[in-house]
């Protein structure tokens, strides 16, 4: 189940307002003694988050099906998605949901019903957090988010069955503005860099692919090496959008990685402003990368 994004907080006494997370979104599975942690497109994570998985195991219930985010906590417990891609911090699995426990389907149930046998089986256990509520009022909630330095919050109707897609009985409102964006190609490298100099992003819109910044910023030694040997194999001579930027020696790719970028507006212009590269997410497909609406 996914939230739409809408562009300001609200206050109604039939939804509750929880931190938006930034990590990754995982759903975990229990049956007996095997547990499965699967990301949103289907991806096996249980190797790569093998700190989670014992305290899955762990859970009182032979059957169960938890919906949530998998994040790295920096020192004042906020998630940042950095920290995760380099596999530092207080990694935790934040749960928000749950969709199936000991035989029964709970997904036609109401939020409410969902939640309270949520914090029966998760609460005070180790490695696990419940999603934080911030306030009862989405005003307070907001003003909570954006004090303490969250992403933002995800508002959700207490009635609301869960259901897959993308649902108007759960919406987003962001504190900082963050976003996947499709690598498309980039510059070379001016000066000491090495490798490549920014990378261009895109994102679909009415399914064109559409050029919308650069990003030159956020990138250790490291990551610069890694990306660059990640973009051999999708170079390609020309590009598969419209209206390339006028810039010397770009080198263009096969839209199939996804970046997570920070940035603080949108120019007049459909350009990020300011953007910084995150990291790489192997948890989306490049074809579900659409430009955001609020």
């Amino acid at each position: 189940m996914l939230a739409t994004l809408v562009d300001k907080p609200f206050r109604d006494s039939k939804w509750v307002y929880e931190e938006k997370y930034d990590g990754i979104r995982i759903l975990a599975y229990k049956e007996g003694s095997q547990v499965t942690l699967l990301s949103r497109n289907d991806k096996d994570r249980t190797r790569s988050f093998s700190a989670i998985a014992p305290s899955i195991r762990a859970l009182e219930p032979l059957t169960l099906l938890l919906d949530g985010e998998v994040i790295a906590l920096d020192r004042n417990q906020i998630s940042r998605f950095q920290l995760l891609q380099r596999g530092i911090g207080d990694i935790r699995y934040a749960v928000f949901d749950c969709l199936y426990v000991s035989g029964r389907d709970l997904r036609h149930e109401s939020l409410a019903l969902r939640r309270n046998e949520l914090e029966q089986i998760v609460s005070g256990k180790e490695g696990l957090i419940l999603s934080r509520r911030l306030a009862a009022d989405g005003l307070d909630a907001f003003r909570v988010a954006k004090q303490r330095g969250y992403e933002g919050l995800v508002a959700k109707c207490l009635t609301s069955m869960y259901v897959e897609g993308r649902s108007r009985e759960w919406l987003k409102v962001k504190v900082h503005q963050e976003d996947e964006f499709i690598i498309i190609g980039y510059t070379e490298p001016a000066g000491s860099r090495k490798y490549f100099g920014s990378l261009l992003l895109g994102v679909y819109n009415k399914r064109k692919l559409e050029y919308v910044g650069k990003v030159g910023t956020g990138f250790t030694r490291n990551v610069l090496a890694s990306l660059y040997r990640k973009f051999q194999p999708l170079r390609r001579k020309q590009p598969l959008f419209e209206s390339p930027p006028r810039l010397r020696d770009i080198t263009f790719l096969s839209p199939e990685l996804v970046a997570q970028i920070s940035y603080t507006e949108w120019t007049t212009d459909g350009k990020l402003r300011h953007p910084v590269f995150l990291g790489l997410r192997d948890d989306k497909d490049a074809g579900d990368v659409v430009l955001p609406k609020a």
